[in-house]
């Protein structure tokens, strides 16, 4: 092991990752985490499934974020056929499930951050929890506060590693906002991403409240960019589930610019206007809910359009098919960001140079979420805090000539 000493601050998936790429090229690396135990975002994050990345060509892949070309030479260098093989080394073996998605074969995050942090011992990284990080002194060295008590120290370079601003609970609570802001370094607004929207419904629909929309399909304003097979879900205070997710950054920037947002629906994407038409024209006697069940209008899905569509409308096979293939529902507001599950926004590109290190801050770096940087829930969020932790650490050894 060399003499230069890194202090990562998050524990998170991008600083894990930052302080594996440090300490494999032996660099002395004291990871500071505010909360008691680290990568707590990231193990709640695999409560049902840890989706770490995904399985599609590069092309499609980086289309899910909304800063492409800077993010692609990051990706690029740890993506998901890295991902994979980093696992396996850990002793973890992964499958791809049948949407491309990408999982731990015992599925769940924490046996995974078990032999990444054992892993990491075995190379001498310090990890110090219940650190909360308050900023700088005058001389540049780094302050802490640890049960009430002041704690300065100092290194060679710095990587930031701090999250976004959703879950703060779970360590994630955009402090670090006002200290970088103070320093000059400018950053655009956190903002709730992959969350829910709010919604109004009738007293109709309550009783199908909390239950799912399956194999649905989504768009806000070209529908040529629908997402589909995807899951939604009603709530008592709108909607979410994972189209909403993919959906969150134009519902999000209508709702801002506008005051409120149309999403549109095709409950029934998978079947043309012209087999809908036929399916609901019945020369028989059967009821509505019957001709509609067999359609694929039940439960949910038919509630909607009860919803929607008046009674005397309910027997009109062109106007359930026209409220079928583009329900809209409208959107007003955004919930609250702790309750989302990623954030937009974040230190901008301009304030940091290739490498991600501060212009402002010359030998303090920058990864994970806490860069200005959106993508959908599947695997996109994780690949990659990931690789900009690998990034940022490739870029402090550049800048220590190692």
């Amino acid at each position: 092991m060399n003499h230069k000493h890194i202090i990562i601050i998050g524990a998170g998936p991008a600083g894990l990752m930052a302080a594996d790429v440090l300490s494999a090229a032996g660099i002395s690396v004291d990871i500071y985490e505010a909360k008691a135990s680290v990568g707590r975002k990231f193990l709640m994050a695999g409560k049902g499934g840890l989706n770490i990345t995904h399985n599609e060509p590069m092309h499609d892949f980086i289309r899910r974020y909304d800063q492409q070309d800077w993010l692609k030479p990051m990706i690029d260098s740890f993506d998901a056929t890295r991902i994979r093989a980093w696992m396996e080394n850990l002793g973890v073996e992964s499958f791809i499930g049948t949407s491309g998605r990408v999982f731990p074969t015992e599925m769940k995050a924490a046996p995974l951050l078990r032999r990444w942090l054992s892993s990491l011992k075995k190379r001498g990284v310090r990890v110090h929890c219940r650190h909360y990080w308050q900023g700088f002194t005058d001389g540049g060295s780094l302050r802490f506060t640890c049960d009430d008590e002041e704690v300065v120290t100092s290194a060679d370079a710095t990587i930031l590693a701090l999250g976004g601003g959703s879950w703060a609970s779970l360590g994630s609570d955009g402090a670090w906002v006002n200290i970088l802001e103070a320093k000059g370094v400018e950053i655009n607004p956190l903002l709730p991403s992959n969350c829910g929207f709010k919604a109004a419904w009738s007293k109709f629909m309550q009783s199908h409240l909390g239950k799912p929309l399956k194999n649905i399909s989504g768009w806000v304003g070209n529908p040529e960019e629908s997402v589909s097979s995807s899951e939604a879900v009603l709530t008592t205070y709108g909607i979410e589930g994972g189209l909403v997710y993919a959906l969150s950054r134009p519902l999000r920037e209508e709702v801002i610019s506008h005051g409120s947002a149309i999403l549109y629906l095709d409950l029934l994407p998978y079947i043309t206007e012209i087999e809908l038409i036929s399916r609901l024209t019945s020369s028989s006697k059967q009821s509505t809910d019957n001709i509609w069940r067999k359609a694929g209008l039940d439960g949910v899905k038919g509630a909607l359009i009860q919803e929607l569509l008046p009674k005397d409308k309910w027997s009109d096979p062109l106007a359930v098919t026209a409220c079928v293939k583009c329900y809209p529902i409208t959107i007003t507001d955004m919930q609250p960001i702790d309750e989302a599950i990623s954030t937009a926004g974040g230190v901008m590109r301009e304030m940091l140079n290739e490498d991600l290190m501060l212009t402002a801050l010359p030998n303090v770096f920058c990864a994970g979420e806490m860069l200005d940087w959106d993508a959908p829930t599947g695997g996109y969020l994780l690949t990659a805090s990931f690789a900009s932790g690998v990034f940022a650490a490739n870029g402090a050894l550049k800048m220590l000539r190692l």
